[in-house]
């Protein structure tokens, strides 16, 4: 069982709020998304922001807003457009249910951003942290949030020494997250917390010596900053092996649109698939295999242009690059959607990073 702690009173609550105000009048970043503070930008940002960091995120989020401006342009883009946009920021999904989201918006609020936290929970893509984030910034409606940065602030302050991520924990930190949020200028408070979990109270080598609310912190009191919140089990890395064929007709090379449910849903990518066979002669055969599987294309395998490594989730990919010659089409449909393009098109169509890597070699 873990133990339960009781939340902070009014008076420590009130002493938290005006020194983390007051730090954050000095140390606030000037951000990009800070400089308007419309409720379409901020969910922008927001979205952007969920696992990236935000030094990755400020370019992005700028380019994004040049070429889409309100949610009615965002609605009205094509999909490549939009993940063409989003390229290298990773974790696509999140682009396909914002450009779904923008287009429910359009169809059923007239483009405007609801102010009911039920409302924006039915958006695609927005959970109760994220809504929380939009609605305390932009309309400064109470909402608390729970999310990385805040959690550990959270779990320092309570000196909270469970799981964060039970059931447990994570009743017992949005219970503090609401307790905190004051009836006014919430955005601001929420804001603040999150610049010092990411700034101050970092994950390793905390800051406790610039911290604003150090004299109020448990965890500190008792010397546990740095082994709380507890850690997450780490996931077991699993090695695998695939190929990425670029298989050319003249003076095209084939793409494949990778369909809804797996994994870089909706981009283009070369001919990818899982690679088993050691033997050059099997290995060969499954490179023709391959392709053939995912295109209706039949190839002849020609050399090995490189070896790439890259993470994806719990998956550490060797991905080895061969190049291929066009020889025949059997005509039947497949389940994925090609083109032949000419290299410099590529440019165009939205890649995976290392698909981006390939194009960069091939050109």
């Amino acid at each position: 069982m873990e133990k339960s702690l009781a939340l902070p009173q009014i008076a420590w609550l009130r002493l938290f709020r005006r020194r983390l105000g007051s730090w954050f009048d000095l140390h606030a970043k000037d951000l990009p998304w800070r400089k308007r503070k419309d409720a379409y930008s901020v969910w922008i940002s927001e979205i952007m922001l969920q696992q990236t960091q935000v030094a990755t995120v400020c370019g992005y989020f700028e380019r994004f807003l040049r070429a889409f401006p309100t949610v009615d342009n965002l609605a009205q883009a094509e999909e490549e457009q939009v993940l063409r946009l989003w390229e290298g920021l990773g974790y696509y999904r999140r682009a396909r249910q914002l450009h779904k989201a923008a287009k429910f918006l359009v169809a059923e609020h007239g483009g405007e951003f609801p102010r009911e936290i039920d409302a924006v929970r039915r958006l695609p893509g927005i959970g109760r942290y994220t809504a929380g984030a939009i609605l305390s910034i932009a309309y400064d409606i109470p909402q608390p949030i729970l999310e990385a940065n805040t959690l550990r602030v959270y779990s320092r302050l309570l000196g909270y020494e469970g799981d964060p991520h039970s059931s447990a924990g994570q009743k017992l930190l949005w219970s503090m997250a609401e307790a905190v949020i004051p009836k006014t200028r919430s955005g601001r408070v929420n804001q603040a917390l999150m610049e010092l979990g990411r700034e101050v109270c970092k994950a390793r080598n905390a800051l406790c010596d610039n911290c604003p609310v150090a004299p109020l912190c448990k965890a500190l009191e008792k010397g546990l900053q740095n082994r709380i919140p507890r850690p997450k089990a780490k996931p077991k890395i699993e090695e695998v092996c695939e190929a990425a064929v670029v298989v050319r007709r003249r003076s095209r090379v084939l793409l494949v649109k990778r369909g809804d449910g797996g994994r870089w849903a909706g981009l283009w990518d070369f001919p990818r698939f899982p690679l088993n066979a050691e033997h050059p002669a099997a290995r060969r055969k499954e490179l023709i295999d391959g392709v053939r599987r995912l295109t209706g294309v039949t190839i002849a395998p020609g050399e090995l242009l490189q070896t790439l490594q890259h993470s994806v989730t719990r998956f550490r990919i060797t991905l080895e690059c061969y190049a291929a010659e066009y020889v025949s089409e059997d005509g039947r449909k497949t389940s994925s959607e090609i083109k032949w393009l000419r290299p410099a098109e590529l440019e165009k169509y939205p890649l995976n990073t290392t698909g981006r890597k390939i194009a960069s070699i091939i050109l």
